[in-house]
């Protein structure tokens, strides 16, 4: 069982992650998915970078501090892009993303000075 410090964390990554699901499929279904390529690629990314994120700090793993910092700058760019985009669903997908981006870099932050393993200076 995940220990309770990450249980927000944990939650907010997937809550990002399905909010990024929900606007790739919405994106293709757009008139013109072609424009919202970037969009689609990062709800991708973005999606497997926070369930990754969440099972690292679901077993506790050594590597949640640089896991979480990886996790936060993808949410930050996934929620950029989305907010550039006027629909419902890209509003609603940067909203989880700066949200799920805010908590894992406060986990990432947590875990450096508790002395977990940071992230390696070519990813932060």
């Amino acid at each position: 069982m995940a220990h309770q410090q990450f249980v927000e964390c944990i939650k907010a990554c997937y809550d990002c992650a399905d909010a990024c699901d929900h606007c790739s499929v919405a994106c293709l279904a757009e008139d013109d998915p072609k424009m919202m390529a970037h969009c689609i690629e990062l709800d991708m990314d973005c999606a497997q970078v926070c369930r990754l994120a969440a099972a690292y700090m679901a077993r506790d793993s050594e590597f949640v501090a640089a896991m979480c910092g990886v996790c936060a700058d993808v949410c930050e760019a996934c929620g950029e892009e989305c907010s550039q985009h006027e629909m419902q669903h890209c509003q609603e997908c940067a909203e989880a993303c700066r949200r799920c981006a805010k908590l894992c870099r406060q986990m990432a932050s947590h875990q450096s000075s508790a002395g977990r393993t940071q992230p390696s200076p070519a990813l932060a």
